[in-house]
């Protein structure tokens, strides 16, 4: 309903309006700036001969002009070569993966990949007598140091429940 309102609003003497906008005077357009002018200029003869002359005085002053450049001498610094890269790390090939061509092949040694993270720590958690932190470490070239941090700190597979008395009920209003 009220889209026909409007409609017959819009459309109210159409054509009156669209005569009345079309016989108003048309405004004068804004004077162009200076540089627009220059433009114009550029095309006149006696600035393109301007721009072609010679200058003599110019000429033999550029010739006057002498450079001489030397290179300073390259020092190299002796720093025992601790800034030199090393030679490539020595990778190993993952032990699982079941996604084909997504999973990681290779393994920089010392680092192992999320799979195998995974797979590690649910070996360790059913059977810690027979996946030790030693075991673990030799069997994935890491350090143990970092195999006893990793069982310690990283536990994704521990659920905890909360006895229901220390629960807050919420208490429907």
């Amino acid at each position: 309903m009220g889209g026909q309102v409007t409609r017959a609003l819009r459309n109210f003497n159409v054509e009156s309006r669209a005569r009345r906008e079309i016989s108003k005077k048309k405004p004068r357009p804004a004077p162009r700036h200076a540089t627009s002018r220059l433009d114009e200029l550029a095309d006149t003869p006696e600035i393109k001969e301007e721009i072609y002359r010679k200058d003599n005085r110019l000429l033999t002053l550029l010739k006057e002009v002498y450079v001489e450049s030397r290179d300073p001498a390259v020092r190299v610094k002796d720093g025992g070569g601790e800034n030199l890269p090393c030679k490539q790390e020595e990778k190993r090939l993952t032990k699982l993966g079941h996604l084909g061509d997504l999973d990681v092949k290779k393994v920089s040694k010392g680092k192992i990949s999320i799979v195998e993270a995974l797979t590690l720590l649910n070996n360790h958690k059913l059977h810690p007598h027979v996946w030790t932190a030693e075991k673990i470490a030799a069997e994935y070239s890491l350090e143990l140091k970092d195999v006893n941090s990793l069982l310690e700190f990283f536990i994704p597979f521990a659920m905890q429940e909360f006895p229901k008395e220390t629960r807050k009920a919420i208490k429907p209003t």
